[in-house]
């Protein structure tokens, strides 16, 4: 049995069970990500004698008319280790997926966290905040002048609200979302990514959206994961011209809050590029740990990562997007962001 559906009962209950789990590992986040781009989600699993799993990870099969499929742990996710229930079961998983690939005719593995026999490489971090201490001590540990950012966007008379309204994702994020990715020149994420996202992983208790207003216009928004103690800021948007008023900061304080009142004992702030030195500097402000981001591959020599993104062609569709009308942001993400798997 070395492969599940992640709806498998079995599956469910060894993540359920893990306490490294995270909402990435959760059966609804992967198998969302596999819908909205017509993928095939599954778990490789590692079973005893009676058939219980001993150590597993979540899988999508990539595939593209024109390239071979690949299977990925799991794509659009930062971080997601492989689940073992001891050190020597993760040589057996490494096994089982080296055999299930293989008999599915797949050359290329890529794993977001190491796995026993894989080839690593390092090219981001990411920046994790301890919430064991509570409020005042979490509060304490954040830079002076976060600290004071934070005081500051309260005084402005910024407030957070937490939503239960689609229309808070799919309008207000989603437009701050296109209007961000529009100033940096890159594609965004499908509007049915975020439709599913909310159906399948927010509705049914897995993550939360944030709102930050003034003066009862929305000027930022966050989406969250949250599951078995873990928080994980997954997206956020802002608009630019009310940054003065520190949005961003408070919205992150409030996610802060959330998660210690939810039992959370992580918050997760996400994936950064080695080279972003401003935003780890930033993440490192809120008392986060920086960790080595490590991602692992069995099998075909990788693509270089971002290739085709920084060549000619991607230059030329960067100054498009950023001169162009916000359609053009969305219709370069619906044709194109699939092939960033």
């Amino acid at each position: 049995m070395p492969t599940l559906e992640l709806t498998d009962p079995s599956w469910m209950t060894f993540v359920r069970a893990h306490p490294g789990a995270t909402p990435f590992h959760h059966p609804y986040w992967g198998s969302a990500v596999a819908r909205c781009y017509g993928f095939r989600a599954f778990a490789v699993v590692a079973t005893d004698t009676a058939g219980q799993v001993r150590a597993g990870l979540p899988v999508i099969e990539v595939s593209h008319l024109w390239r071979e499929p690949k299977w990925v742990a799991l794509p659009f996710t930062d971080y997601c280790p492989p689940l073992v229930s001891a050190p020597e079961t993760e040589t057996e998983l490494a096994a089982a997926v080296r055999a299930a690939s293989e008999a599915a005719g797949v050359r290329r593995v890529e794993t977001r966290a190491p796995l026993a026999g894989t080839a690593i490489a390092s090219t981001a971090y990411r920046h994790v905040v301890a919430l064991d201490d509570g409020v005042d001590q979490v509060f304490a540990r954040l830079r002076r002048a976060t600290r004071q950012q934070v005081r500051q966007a309260e005084k402005a008379g910024v407030t957070i609200r937490q939503t239960v309204d689609p229309a808070d994702l799919l309008g207000v994020f989603y437009r701050l979302h296109v209007r961000n990715r529009q100033r940096l020149g890159v594609p965004v994420q499908p509007y049915r990514f975020f439709r599913t996202l909310w159906e399948s992983v927010i509705c049914p208790g897995l993550g939360m959206v944030f709102v930050a207003e003034a003066d009862g216009q929305p000027i930022a928004a966050q989406v969250c994961l949250a599951w078995n103690g873990t928080m994980i800021g997954k997206f956020s948007a802002s608009d630019e011209r009310a940054w003065k008023l520190r949005p961003n900061d408070l919205i992150i304080w409030h996610s802060i809050k959330t998660a210690i009142e939810q039992g959370c004992r992580w918050l997760d702030m996400g994936r950064t590029d080695a080279d972003n030195d401003g935003l780890r500097a930033f993440k490192r402000s809120w008392g986060a740990v920086e960790e080595p981001l490590v991602y692992g591959s069995l099998g075909v020599k990788a693509e270089p990562a971002g290739a085709a993104a920084n060549g000619a062609a991607g230059q030329l569709l960067a100054s498009v997007i950023r001169h162009g009308p916000p359609v053009v942001c969305r219709l370069a993400g619906e044709a194109l962001y699939r092939y960033a798997a």
